[in-house]
């Protein structure tokens, strides 16, 4: 049985008018001429220098482009790109009559008329993303969806990503598709680039068990062997024993603890990681 659930930490936006591709296409990661009918783009805006600004879904509906983004991000993000608007025939809104559903564990079927869902790019197993103008029924909570995505290592927006600090491919941008290498420059490209073809990276976001009272966010971690040594890194989001933790990669094979709680590194097979000493 299919399992759907309504994220009520996320919103839709809508980007209208004959520039829309274009106009998005200058400002993201990813190549949004991809967004096609049952064909999601995941995507972030990032600061001139590179750094995470927020990340979001581009679903394509007839004549407009529809962003899947956190809800708390949702306002400034449209203040954000209302910047680069310019002379580009381009409007943008929030739409509060739309509500945004997880689908995953079978085939989904058809969606509602109405509706628009494509597959969730990121992994297979994620399920999809449904954006819907009215209410669906669900057979799901949103805690179930965010126990599922822990599990496969995908992160929620500004719960595992550091604003102005995070690059993208810390947090697995480039596994899970939400880089172009090949569509031109877009805001944050060059550092971006960079880190990838120097292999400049020295931490990753990944999964970790939790032994012990799950931690609260922006908790530091330190390697057992090393307990007054510098942070390994934090805790970012935590649910029912696992969590996604911004480590080192020098701490991905050792003990390490937060708080009261022991830490285990689960590095999920999608990941890409250099050759770490044994």
């Amino acid at each position: 049985m299919t399992r759907i659930a309504r994220l009520p930490d996320r919103a839709v936006l809508a980007v209208d008018g004959a520039d829309r591709v274009g106009f998005l296409q200058g400002l993201v990661s990813n190549d949004v001429a991809q967004a096609a009918p049952g064909r999601a783009v995941w995507a972030a805006l990032l600061t001139p220098q590179g750094k995470y600004l927020a990340d979001f879904f581009v679903l394509a509906a007839p004549e407009r482009l529809l962003l899947d983004v956190a809800a708390a991000d949702a306002a400034d993000l449209l203040r954000r790109l209302a910047r680069y608007r310019l002379r580009a025939a381009v409007t943008l809104a929030e739409l509060p009559d739309w509500a945004v559903y997880a689908a995953w564990d079978a085939a989904l079927a058809p969606p509602p008329l109405g509706a628009v869902a494509a597959p969730d790019p990121r992994l297979p197993d994620a399920g999809w993303r449904v954006l819907s103008p009215g209410p669906l029924p669900v057979t799901a909570e949103a805690a179930d969806w965010d126990r599922h995505r822990l599990s496969l290592g995908l992160p929620d927006g500004a719960r595992d990503l550091e604003r102005e600090k995070t690059v993208l491919l810390e947090a697995g941008f480039d596994e899970l598709n939400g880089v172009s290498w090949t569509k031109g420059c877009y805001m944050g490209q060059e550092l971006t680039a960079r880190t990838r073809y120097r292999g400049l990276l020295k931490r990753r976001l990944v999964p970790v068990a939790i032994d012990g009272p799950a931690p609260a966010p922006d908790t530091p971690i330190h390697r057992v062997d090393a307990p007054d040594a510098p942070p390994a890194g934090t805790l970012r989001s935590a649910r029912d024993g696992i969590g996604l933790a911004l480590l080192r990669l020098d701490a991905l094979d050792v003990p390490l603890v937060a708080g009261a709680a022991r830490l285990t590194p689960k590095i999920p097979p999608w990941m890409h990681l250099p050759e770490r000493e044994t």
